[in-house]
């Protein structure tokens, strides 16, 4: 006879959240929230792919084959699932114009969004479960990354960034697998067996690991941890509990995630999930908007400025701190924004161009400042840009909370064009267009791959 097994009360309640989840529906205002993540998450993916890390992650696509389950997109590839989950995950982090949470230290929709679409379409699902999935990937993977961040495994460099999206990516699979509350827990055990990624991750200079860390890694693992378990894979029951445990190796405050785990259902994680206005990394967005407004308001010119202090969060500031991307270079991007007047895609993703004498010039008169100020405020990517001109005169612009983040959300219609933008080069205009209003109306697809033709190319 096998032995009764003891199921703590996180586990429990977790593995039953997860697998009621295709049944149960979503207050109108989370549905459309998570539409806007899943569009804002393919409109990286599409322009994802004709990025270094995405263009890579196409090429092995290609060579590794396999059963025809899932889409590549913005490619004409067709894969099993968890390659597809695994190359749309470098698509959707080939850059940095994918969504971010910041109470966790993760960038949620690069790994959920391709894992669950990949599953989606292997399972044939709807687009609402591929919706109602999508958000419950959300719910799971940003509370379990809470628990990391307020705790000593991220002391120790372990990488909220990746295991939390991982986690996501695995209940989203497991949703739409539609497995029970057993089988929920066994995939739990596979996610965290697959647990990885550190924060060396900063010193990748091309984007290219980091893609991987961030959502390709998360986005794989989550699938194939519910794919295991849809082969008859069997694992432990609990692996939160007990010698050690998930818990106790990566997240040393279980209360946290006991808090977080009580008001499933009633509190959405994707609801407070951010999406960037603009193609950089997160604490640059509210600075990019300030000096851009300052140049617009004041005409500003290299000329005309004598130096620019950027003010912001520490936390925030330690990350975007003359780095070697140029979209996660603080310095970098003020500079462009001073000599172009506004900031574009193009600019951001042109390495090249941090060479070049005139950039340069410019990104030695900017100073970053970790503010005090702004201390405990990561949440709200505030910033405050102090410009210095020549005459002697300083003008200043405090934004206190960038546009996308949850204390000053995008429209649909502002989510739509940052998505035509980032998409109309790749599939089109006619084509990006039908894209964007096919997923408006997302729980009308009986099947999601009826999307591809407007994914493929």
């Amino acid at each position: 006879m096998a032995q009764a097994v003891h199921v703590t009360p996180i586990m429990q309640r977790l593995s039953a959240y997860i697998a009621a989840a295709p049944e149960r529906s979503l207050p109108p205002e989370v549905a459309e929230r998570t539409k806007h993540h899943i569009l804002d998450t393919v409109a990286a993916m599409v322009s994802g792919s004709r990025l270094k890390p995405g263009v890579l992650a196409i090429q092995l696509a290609r060579a590794q084959g396999g059963t025809p389950e899932a889409l590549v997109v913005g490619s004409d590839v067709v894969t099993t699932a968890i390659n597809a989950a695994t190359a749309n995950g470098f698509l959707g982090h080939a850059d940095e114009t994918d969504d971010s949470h910041a109470p966790s230290l993760t960038h949620p929709g690069c790994a959920i969004v391709p894992a669950a679409l990949a599953m989606a379409e292997r399972e044939a699902a709807t687009g609402e479960a591929l919706i109602r999935a999508v958000a419950l990937g959300y719910d799971v993977g940003c509370r379990i990354a809470r628990a990391m961040s307020r705790g000593s495994g991220r002391v120790r460099g372990h990488s909220s960034h990746a295991i939390g999206g991982q986690f996501g990516a695995a209940a989203a699979a497991c949703g739409l697998a539609r497995l029970d509350p057993r089988q929920v827990r066994s995939a739990l055990a596979y996610a965290a067996q697959q647990a990885s990624g550190i924060t060396s991750w900063m010193r990748d200079p091309e984007h290219v690991e980091k893609a991987f860390v961030f959502a390709g890694m998360g986005a794989r693992n989550g699938v194939t941890a519910a794919t295991f378990v849809q082969a008859g894979f069997t694992g432990e029951e609990d692996v939160f509990s007990g010698p050690d445990n998930f818990l106790e190796v990566f997240c040393p405050n279980v209360e946290e995630l006991g808090r977080w785990a009580e008001n499933l259902g009633s509190h959405y994680e994707v609801a407070i999930t951010n999406i960037k206005k603009f193609p950089v990394g997160s604490p640059i967005q509210a600075a990019a908007e300030a000096l851009t407004d300052l140049v617009a308001e004041h005409h500003l010119t290299p000329g005309k400025v004598r130096r620019i202090e950027v003010h912001l969060p520490p936390e925030g500031s330690r990350i975007v701190d003359n780095r070697a991307m140029p979209d996660i270079n603080c310095q970098y991007i003020m500079a462009v924004i001073l000599l172009d007047g506004r900031l574009t895609f193009k600019a951001a993703h042109t390495p090249e161009r941090m060479q070049d004498p005139k950039v340069q010039g410019v990104q030695s008169r900017v100073t970053l400042v970790p503010s005090p100020e702004f201390q405990e405020m990561e949440r709200q990517r505030p910033a405050r840009v102090r410009v210095h001109l020549a005459t002697g005169e300083v003008v200043e612009c405090h934004v206190p909370a960038i546009r996308g983040t949850y204390d000053n959300p995008m429209t649909r219609d502002e989510v739509a064009a940052k998505s035509m933008d980032l998409m109309e080069e790749v599939l089109g205009r006619e084509r990006a267009q039908a894209l964007v209003a096919r997923v408006w109306e997302l729980e009308r697809v009986g099947d999601v791959r009826d999307l591809r033709p407007l994914l493929r190319v």
